[in-house]
């Protein structure tokens, strides 16, 4: 095992920070504010070929992979983004280019790969449902055969970014639930460009990350050529775990490197802050706290480089499965710990918006409910790598 970086790393690492910079709290505090979408910072990512590192040459990205990702998205975060940096690549880039580049025909690879990567088109991921919720395989939404074309009928519901994108990766069943053979067959992928005047899509006020809206989409006879199936018919269960692994790897690098940033930003806080004659950091009430969250940072961090390195690897997907899971528990937790500990150095200044630690906070609370909860990250390892039994 080798823990340095190798020179094309570095290289990302350092050109994702010197981006950080130039998009640093202030300007994720005024698109927080004004609810607007971060172009500028979208756009910069394009320039510096970092939204196609883990796509092929020859459809437009860098040739790497999902740890040169997680590398760069690491540095965003913790150099000025928070949470912010990982959720716009997950949801505009990584959605659609993973599901497309794992799955998709050469047809659909060439003419989607090329725009994702180039950042002049933005995608999304229709797949929660009102009752289905975690559940996907109870999810209703329906594609039913009409000649040449499927017509889909059904409602998702927290669908991120989708106003914004111009594809997106719907996930419906082709077969009932009831009539398929396992629980697990008869979902399909479908690729859907945007806007279309049958999806419908009604936006969530949210407790924060409001720089991307999410929203509810109402799906009325949606008409898509039999060409836009991704993959095989009745496979799209297995087929969209190649984007869940790496959406739960992601979500714990935003979790990490957001901890991060809240950590060394209270640290210098807590060296600059005088009472009592001292700085609050020689108080081990504060220094301690900050230090043990640091540490767990850094140990969750290897567990989420280790999955990334083990799905570039192409190692079997149930490892894969198994150490993501266990990357976005320990990254999350792990996240929500320092940005507590980060706002109690700050005391009631950590209440105030203008030192950004309160919205760091309230980002990384959505990574315990988001792509799933913690409980059923717990619920995974207990019956799937530990060998208990179901508890849910």
């Amino acid at each position: 095992m080798d823990f340095n970086y190798t020179k094309e790393q570095k290289m990302i690492a350092d050109s994702a920070r010197d981006i950080a910079k130039k998009f640093g709290p202030e300007y994720w505090y005024e698109k927080e504010e004004n609810q607007s979408y971060p172009i500028e910072f979208y756009e910069a990512l394009a320039k510096a070929e970092i939204l196609g590192l883990g796509i092929p040459e020859e459809y437009g990205g860098s040739g790497m992979g999902l740890t040169e990702m997680v590398i760069a998205m690491d540095e965003l975060c913790a150099s000025g983004g928070g949470v912010a940096p990982a959720l716009i690549i997950l949801i505009g880039t990584t959605f659609g280019a993973i599901s497309i580049l794992k799955h998709g025909n050469e047809e659909q690879k060439k003419k989607y790969l090329p725009l994702i990567t180039s950042g002049k088109m933005r995608t999304a991921l229709g797949l929660t449902e009102p009752d289905a919720g975690t559940n996907t395989l109870d999810i209703s939404t329906f594609a039913e055969p009409d000649g040449d074309d499927y017509v889909i009928n059904g409602n998702k519901i927290f669908i991120t970014g989708v106003a914004d994108a111009g594809v997106l990766i719907l996930v419906t069943r082709t077969t009932s639930r009831q009539d398929s053979a396992k629980p697990s067959q008869g979902l399909s992928l479908f690729i859907v460009d945007l806007p279309n005047d049958a999806v419908k899509a009604s936006s969530i006020p949210k407790h924060g990350i409001n720089y991307i809206k999410t929203y509810d989409l109402g799906i009325d006879n949606l008409r898509v050529p039999k060409e836009a199936l991704l993959g095989e018919l009745g496979k799209g269960w297995y087929h969209i775990l190649d984007t869940l692994n790496p959406e739960r790897i992601i979500c714990a690098v935003g979790a990490v490197g957001g901890g991060r940033l809240a950590v060394t930003t209270a640290s210098k806080y807590a060296n600059e802050r005088v009472v009592f004659g001292k700085p609050i950091g020689t108080n081990q009430g504060v220094q301690f706290p900050l230090a043990e969250a640091y540490a767990k940072l850094e140990c969750a961090k290897l567990a989420l480089l280790k999955a990334a390195v083990l799905y570039d690897n192409n190692e079997n997907s149930k490892l894969v499965g198994d150490i993501s899971n266990i990357a976005k528990f320990a990254g999350v937790e792990a996240g929500i710990e320092a940005t507590y500990h980060a706002m109690q150095a700050f005391g009631g200044s950590g209440y105030a918006k203008e030192y950004h630690v309160e919205r760091w906070f309230r980002e990384v609370q959505l990574m315990r409910l988001a792509p799933i909860t913690q409980q059923m990250t717990l619920n995974y390892i207990g019956e799937h790598i530990l060998g208990m039994p179901k508890s849910y």
